[in-house]
């Protein structure tokens, strides 16, 4: 798998995991705006009501939960 670094320009993301606190985001509103994921993942510690608003009138899920947690349950 070759990591991808930067703000490539991407196709077809289904789904965007978060691990930045909600200050660090703001710089990549519009780039992930621009992949038009179906739906972001907010881990524990990178909630962001601001950018729920934001992602939800695009269209896009905004989903506050731990990927560990959906993964263990079936549930991602």
């Amino acid at each position: 798998i070759t990591i991808q670094t930067g703000k490539p320009d991407l196709k077809g993301i289904d789904t965007v995991i978060l691990y930045l606190n909600a200050q660090r985001q703001e710089e990549y509103y519009e780039y992930l705006l621009e992949l038009k994921p179906k739906r972001v993942i907010f881990n524990p510690g990178t909630e962001n009501p601001e950018f729920y608003k934001i992602l939800e009138t695009a269209g896009i899920e905004a989903e506050s939960a731990c990927t560990l947690v959906l993964l263990s349950t079936n549930s991602y």
